[in-house]
């Protein structure tokens, strides 16, 4: 069910917004070579309990997971996309690492997810981010009110494509309110002026995520993480926004 807010429970998702934010923007600083991915997750898990926040990650268990999620973080490396789950890894240089993080603040959620390069960085991940990142912002543009879930996919799919990436539609983005997950589903290709309208009220989360040379994916032998079918690497951005008369307001912008 879609579930549009007014602009006084909008007002009220902008504290979560900024907490994960605030997150991602400690955790990708502290992305650096040697340092462990659990801890980023402890990290992460140590800002929740100062802020009284709810993690949405760590009894998280949908059907396409193998067991209770059981971390607050999303930590993919490389040829891991999504859905990393948190192991005994020491970043190395030239590393490609997406941390995917959403909680809940005051009964409500935000989502985001950004990909940073650790130590030195390979044009060819350089230029994957930038893509991906170009893909968000044009999928934030195109969600006016108006318009349709279609304009975003369109718009994000016209900046992968022109760059020469596949697109994986399996997983994209999504509503976000009081849960995490909700309707409706934003897929990362489309066609404009279809699928659900874009009314002023509708919160949701838009995440393109491209891999380098391929457009599909394996399960990890952890039940989680989402590896690329070719070992190529793979970047993510996610930011969440809503829907307003005058135009996408981002909730969760980062420093």
């Amino acid at each position: 069910m879609i579930e549009l807010r007014t602009p006084a429970e909008i007002e009220q998702m902008r504290p979560a917004g900024a907490f994960v934010g605030a997150v991602l923007t400690e955790l990708a600083s502290r992305a650096a070579v040697g340092v462990n991915l659990l801890k980023l997750d402890a990290i992460a898990h140590d800002m929740i309990r100062a802020r009284g926040a709810e993690s949405c990650y760590i009894t998280y268990h949908p059907s396409f997971g193998a067991s209770p999620f059981g971390k607050v973080l999303c930590t993919s490396v490389n040829d891991a996309v999504l859905h990393g789950l948190p192991h005994d890894y020491r970043l190395r240089d030239g590393d490609m690492l997406t941390l995917d993080f959403a909680a809940s603040v005051d009964g409500w959620v935000a989502d985001s997810a950004i990909t940073v390069i650790v130590g030195t960085p390979r044009p060819q991940d350089a230029r994957l981010i930038d893509t991906t990142t170009r893909a968000l912002d044009a999928g934030i543009a195109a969600a006016q009110p108006g318009g349709r879930v279609g304009d975003i996919s369109a718009a994000i799919a016209a900046v992968a494509l022109a760059d020469g990436y596949s697109i994986n539609t399996d997983f994209g983005g999504h509503g976000v309110g009081r849960t995490m997950h909700g309707d409706p589903h934003i897929p990362n290709n489309g066609r404009p002026g279809r699928g659900v309208h874009l009314d002023p009220g509708l919160v949701i989360a838009i995440e393109p995520w491209f891999l380098e040379s391929t457009n599909k994916i394996v399960t990890d032998r952890d039940g989680w993480t989402l590896r690329s079918a070719d070992g190529s690497r793979g970047a993510h951005m996610e930011h969440t926004i809503a829907i307003t008369p005058d135009g996408p307001l981002i909730l969760s912008a980062r420093a």
